[in-house]
């Protein structure tokens, strides 16, 4: 009986926190605009792979495959780059592996799209399954 109850409340939880990304990528305008960027940019050659909170765009063939991996936590974005030095910007916050919106910065709309402009441009490369 208790693990019943325990995954009911395992399942609600992922469910919460689903919502919560689903409600911050329609808020914030990022959804539209990833949709955007898949028709234009990609020509409908993107494959989105969705998971609790986070969204992966992948592009590009075996030897050329790229992706940008989007995260939702609470009520910021974070997109995963690769390991860099910690930017000495202030917007949006860096930590060296990812950059993050509060939901202040992503209001901004202008300065969310110019953003992700620049992940599109500079993709994080997959490593070869050989």
């Amino acid at each position: 009986m208790e693990s019943i109850l325990s995954a009911e409340v395992d399942e609600a939880q992922r469910q919460a926190v689903r919502e919560n990304a689903k409600r911050v990528l329609q808020e914030s305008g990022l959804a539209e605009m990833l949709k955007t960027l898949n028709k234009n940019a990609l020509k409908g050659r993107g494959s989105f792979y969705e998971y609790d909170s986070l969204i992966l765009l992948k592009w590009g063939t075996s030897y050329t495959r790229r992706h940008m991996w989007i995260e939702v936590n609470g009520n910021t974005i974070r997109f995963r780059l690769a390991p860099h030095r910690k930017c000495d910007i202030t917007t949006p916050i860096c930590d060296g592996e990812y950059h993050t919106f509060t939901s202040a910065m992503w209001a901004d709309r202008d300065l969310l799209l110019h953003e992700l402009h620049n992940y599109y441009t500079r993709p994080i490369a997959e490593t070869s399954s050989d």
